[in-house]
């Protein structure tokens, strides 16, 4: 197990599903505009479109890579379509968030796979956006001009190199909370420690797996455990 570090600790948080309960139905909002934009650009059925959509998510981490890969959509063109509207009515996240990061000692860090603009509305939304300033959304997980989301093993090490935080001197430094164990089996072999978030429909399996060094139900469990 990776050692934790109680000195010059980095959290870097996902946002859907982690920060705030993007299941509740912000996410059956992105993906019904994805499904849309899918049909519309391809000319196909709402189903097809919708199973090309879900085959591209689990291949690549992210639908758009697919729709960039395969169809040369313009990415920042896709990522509006997608995720330009209000999230204010559809949030759902713990009460006093800012106030649960503003204990945990530490720099906190956004990375995910959403949209720079999405991101920041969540955050705003949320009231996390004064706590956690830097952020590196999908437009920012490149390397040598491509796209690379989580869970890719080169970008988390790129993160760590532009943090500063690479290296066996900084090893447990950097913490991935997130929910998804794919993104923190690769974040694990990078370098990271890992705490999964665990939603109420997590298997038993995955919140047992050799790369989580820690669970929580809530973000508030991070303070009383490893804060």
């Amino acid at each position: 197990m990776i050692k934790w570090h109680t000195r010059g600790r980095v959290w870097f948080f996902d946002l859907d599903d982690t920060l705030h309960d993007a299941s509740h139905a912000i996410f059956g909002a992105i993906d019904a505009r994805m499904t849309d934009f899918v049909a519309r650009h391809l000319g196909l059925e709402r189903g097809d479109a919708d199973r090309l959509r879900l085959h591209y998510w689990r291949r690549y981490g992210a639908t758009l890579l697919g729709m960039v890969r395969h169809h040369r959509v313009d990415p920042h063109h896709f990522l509006r379509a997608t995720h330009d509207f209000d999230v204010t009515g559809l949030l759902r996240a713990e009460r006093g968030m800012a106030s649960v990061l503003g204990r945990l000692r530490g720099r906190k860090v956004l990375m995910s796979n959403a949209p720079g603009h999405y991101a920041a509305q969540v955050l705003r939304g949320v009231g996390l956006h004064r706590h956690i300033r830097v952020r590196y959304p999908i437009e920012s997980l490149r390397l040598h001009g491509h796209f690379r989301p989580k869970p890719s093993v080169s970008m988390f090490r790129a993160i760590l190199a532009r943090e500063r935080i690479a290296g066996r001197a900084n090893a447990g430094r950097a913490v991935l909370v997130d929910d998804n164990v794919g993104n923190l089996k690769a974040a694990r072999a990078a370098g990271f420690s890992t705490v999964l978030r665990v939603g109420p429909g997590a298997r038993r399996a995955q919140a047992g797996s050799a790369y989580v060094d820690a669970r929580v139900r809530t973000v508030r469990q991070l303070t009383r455990r490893l804060g």
